[in-house]
């Protein structure tokens, strides 16, 4: 299958360098577009987690999506069938580790990453604080099991702290197949990705919320101190989202990053 048609590739823009945008749980490509346009003089790349948005949900294979290195795969196959090189990925939340992944796996091909809202595990272990308890992220997966939308109405409030964005968010999740959304759900929540951060020697830009119940502080203390050299920035905000609810603010870090950490001649 075309990985174009399959993931609802969309190209914006031209340039030396590439952003390519990927989306959060529950998200598509449409989320990204407070900021992406902002870009000027950079070539945009933007597509659909299969399930999501416009992407073909035929392709969609258990197996697979069992756990995010799936998705990182696709990531992969994006940039190969485009022949991109000085690629910045941008991702937000569960892509934030699937750029990790992807980073680990070809840094040839990453000049940058930008991790939004990052959570390598979301579950407490021990000294490590994710924010959850696993009994928590359980029931909390067995909800959506049960009933998308009101899973939906529940962690709405933690995604984004905005009335309006609260109600796309809500319906984008349920516009996902029930099975991919719940499959792609347990992957997001239940995996652990901290050693892989480790592996990470791409430039790296950390930017996160001040209060964000789904990604504390001390999460994003841990993702610094994994990512070598990572920056990190904390925006006086309250969600997951920023790049809705802060989109300027996210645009001006951003800016500043690719400006003196992942210019096209940093790329490895």
């Amino acid at each position: 299958m075309d990985v174009l048609r399959r993931n609802n590739v969309t190209l914006h823009g031209e340039g030396e360098q590439t952003l390519l945008f990927a989306h959060g749980l529950g998200c598509d490509q449409t989320m990204w577009r407070l900021v992406a346009p902002h870009f000027d003089g950079t070539r945009v790349v933007l597509f659909d987690h299969i399930g999501a948005g416009g992407s073909d949900a035929s392709a969609y294979d258990p197996e697979k999506y069992a756990g995010l290195g799936g998705y990182a795969d696709d990531v992969l196959e994006i940039c190969e069938t485009l022949n991109l090189r000085n690629v910045v990925f941008v991702g937000h939340s569960v892509s934030a580790m699937i750029g990790v992944l992807a980073a680990a796996r070809r840094p040839d091909l990453f000049a940058g990453l930008v991790l939004i809202g990052a959570s390598p595990r979301f579950a407490n272990d021990g000294d490590y604080v994710g924010g959850f308890d696993m009994r928590d992220l359980e029931e909390l997966l067995d909800l959506l099991e049960k009933n998308q939308l009101d899973w939906s109405a529940a962690i709405a409030p933690a995604v984004v702290d905005d009335a309006a964005w609260q109600s796309e968010w809500r319906e984008s999740v349920c516009r996902v197949d029930p099975v991919i959304a719940g499959d792609f759900a347990r992957a997001t929540f239940l995996s652990d990705h901290r050693a892989d951060c480790g592996q990470v020697t791409t430039p790296t830009l950390l930017i996160e919320c001040s209060d964000d119940t789904l990604a504390p502080a001390q999460v994003g203390a841990f993702v610094q101190a994994a990512i070598g050299g990572s920056r990190r920035v904390i925006l006086k905000a309250t969600g997951h989202s920023p790049h809705l609810t802060s989109p300027a603010a996210v645009v001006a870090a951003m800016r500043d990053f690719l400006e003196t950490q992942a210019s096209p001649t940093t790329a490895s």
